[in-house]
């Protein structure tokens, strides 16, 4: 059963759950220390690109590491990814960020009871994203958050093709989820501001169902009131079919074509042929 497809989906299930664990918790460490002691908003850039590094490092050599579904999309759309795998795909994503969430909201229950009680928008955002970071007053619109998303998600869908294309020289001894969490770590630090940079459908909703069954009564809404949980799903879908397509058809059309595609779509054994064997191989990151 070496490389089957349930164990394709097992892997992306881990490598989206040690990205949210790092993720999700590095922002609940933050959010229960108020006074800073325990890290900012740098550090919550940082350590989600961490997660990232150790997510792909993960699910890599089996799945290819999308942990994102706005990546497996955008693959299935531009790089051959077979369309058949994507629901199964962004489900066990999901499953593997809610997951983490869950034990992220019961690690961290004491800190949280102690300065939100109540568990509302106030540390809501431990968990799912909000306009303005959820700041009151923060002035930013539901139509600035779906753009801000799209963008970001296209930077990065953008950025990650350019990395796995071998024509492209993309980094190579295996440094390519370093060079793919620095990316995540920039766009924390960059486009961060608007709406908390998602980037990431399974990201957002995993950990936001968490916190509604776990007593977040407004987690699908912003601090505004407006129903918020689709725009995080939607708007980086665009952005990474956005992102794929600028890099096919402005890049990638131009490269030279003697270089060989990057394979990091597992591999059957050669022991242990698989009906799969003869599909395509195309290298995925997240």
């Amino acid at each position: 059963m070496k490389n089957s497809y349930i164990g394709e989906l097992i892997a992306e299930f881990l490598g989206t759950m040690i990205l949210i664990l790092f993720g999700v918790g590095v922002v609940a460490q933050v959010v229960t220390n108020p006074d800073g002691a325990m890290g900012d908003h740098d550090s919550i850039a940082w350590a989600w690109g961490i997660g990232v590094i150790l997510g792909v490092y993960v699910a890599g050599r089996v799945s290819g590491a999308h942990i994102n579904p706005a990546v497996t999309i955008a693959l299935a759309a531009f790089k051959g990814f077979p369309w058949r795998k994507v629901a199964p795909y962004c489900l066990a994503q999901t499953l593997g960020a809610f997951v983490a969430a869950i034990i992220v909201r019961f690690v961290y229950a004491d800190l949280i009871a102690r300065i939100d009680p109540n568990h509302t928008i106030a540390s809501q955002g431990i968990y799912s994203t909000l306009p303005g970071n959820g700041v009151e007053g923060a002035n930013v619109t539901i139509a600035t958050a779906f753009f801000d998303q799209i963008v970001g998600t296209a930077i990065l869908v953008f950025v990650v093709f350019a990395l796995i294309t071998a024509a492209n020289n993309p980094p190579l001894a295996n440094m390519t989820p370093v060079v793919i969490g620095l990316l995540v770590v920039g766009i924390g630090m960059a486009w961060g501001a608007n709406a908390g940079y998602a980037i990431n459908p399974a990201r957002d909703f995993g950990p936001r169902f968490a916190s509604w069954i776990t007593g977040y009564e407004t987690a699908m809404f912003d601090q505004n009131g407006n129903l918020y949980f689709w725009l995080p799903i939607v708007a980086p879908i665009i952005g990474g079919l956005i992102g794929g397509a600028a890099f096919k058809y402005l890049v990638e059309r131009y490269l030279p074509a003697e270089a060989p595609e990057v394979t990091l779509e597992p591999t059957p054994s050669e022991a242990t042929p698989t009906a799969e064997s003869a599909e395509p191989k195309h290298q995925q990151q997240s």
